[in-house]
Formats: C-alpha cells, structure tokens, sequence
C-alpha cells in the first residue's frame, strides 16, 4: 500500500484530491492510503518520519504555502518523496521549477491530470527513477 500525504488548509481541497484518486488510481500502484495535514507542521512531520510515499501539496494553502514547504523538504529531507503541486494559475507553473515539485496541477483539479501525474510518479518511485523537471498538464495528457 503507497501513503499520499495531502496537505492543503482546506477540507475541501484535500477532500476533493482524495475523492478524485479514490483508493486505487492504477492496478499496477497497489492500493493507496491517505494522510490530511491541514498546516505544515504535520506535514513536516509526515515526511521526516518517512510515511509518505507522494505528497500533493496545495500551493495556496496558507499560511504557509505549497511551494515553499515543497522547497523546504526537498532541500532538508534525504530520498523526499516525490512532489506535485496544486497551482491556482496556469502562469504559477514556472514556481515549480523554484520549488523543485515533480509535477504541476491547476485548480479546479483536473480528475484525469491528477491521477496521470500521482501514477507516473509512483511508477518512477517504484522503479527508482525520478523526474528530471516537473510535468505539467500539458505533458500528462501526452
């Protein structure tokens, strides 16, 4: 079973990101089990003590943001899960790159471009490859 950490500040955005992947987004990726943070400190704590396999982190969340506590645990913590952030704007994406996130997505979440970039980067994990730049949208949908 992989854990995703789902940190937003908000119920329903981390409601909505688990509603989207439900419990198996692909056969090959086993059964997914979820963690909720509702401020960085528990998300933190999640990814130091290695409970996490994929973290989606909502760049809007406040006070503290996605892309910083992305930023942050990419540059502290050793074999840091890979990353994707949930951006309110198309233009944010270039912020990834800042962040070191592993893939982007847009606000609303798109069902399709969250399962495609959450199944990508648990095929990468598993097979110990990690990605070189974060995926967009754009990319996911091939």
């Amino acid at each position: 079973m992989k854990t995703v950490l789902v940190y937003a500040d908000r119920a329903d955005v981390r409601a909505r990101v688990i509603s989207v992947l439900g419990r198996q987004p692909a056969e090959d990726v086993g059964p997914l089990a979820f963690t909720e943070a509702a401020d960085a400190t528990e998300a933190i704590a999640v990814v130091d003590h290695h409970e996490a396999d994929l973290c989606i982190f909502d760049a809007e969340a406040t006070p503290s943001g996605g892309m910083g506590l992305c930023r942050q645990l990419k540059n502290e913590v050793a074999d840091c899960p890979p990353t994707i952030l949930l951006v309110a704007r198309p233009d944010d994406r270039w912020l990834a790159t800042w962040s070191q996130a592993d893939a982007v997505v847009t606000h609303p979440v798109d069902p399709g471009q969250l399962t495609e970039a959450v199944v990508t980067l648990l095929r990468a994990r598993a097979g110990g490859a990690a990605a070189r730049r974060p995926l967009t949208g754009a990319q996911l949908a091939g």
